[in-house]
């Protein structure tokens, strides 16, 4: 017989003690699926002064990118950043072996930017945050030729 568990909620956990979750989940996915090679993805839009104006923070694993945060600062918005960003992203997850890439947004976040760089609605999540909405897309990584 094991012995009694505790169950606690902690706010600020040890990185030591969220590392062991992580390899316990590492460990136990090993057993169905091949090793996910986790490699975070970041990107970043600098003015001249150096001052970050945007960025996409992401990663890649079992094949796939996964857009985690992409944003753009309102004053260099609609100059073609955000598209070079995440075409560079994508273009790095392929080089990664990649052959997907998938990304949530919300409703006041512009869903129709990502349709427009050949993401597909996959799924909606009502009422995330009250009130709004919140899209799933996906995106078939196709390398370029030429």
């Amino acid at each position: 017989m094991s012995e009694k568990q505790t169950l606690a909620y902690e706010e600020s956990p040890s990185p030591d003690d969220i590392q062991i979750i992580r390899d316990g989940l590492t460990t136990y996915n090993l057993q169905y699926a091949s090793d996910a090679q986790y490699k975070s993805l970041n990107i970043f839009l600098r003015a001249a002064n150096g001052t970050v104006t945007g960025g996409l923070i992401g990663n890649t694993s079992w094949g796939w990118l996964y857009v985690y945060l992409f944003w753009v600062d309102e004053n260099v918005r609609r100059n073609g950043y955000g598209g070079e960003m995440l075409a560079m992203a994508e273009q790095e997850a392929l080089c990664r072996g990649c052959h997907h890439a998938h990304l949530d947004t919300l409703d006041f976040q512009s869903p129709l930017f990502y349709e427009k760089q050949g993401y597909t609605l996959w799924g909606v999540l009502d009422d995330h945050p009250s009130g709004h909405k919140r899209y799933f897309y996906q995106k078939e990584l196709v390398p370029l030729h030429g």
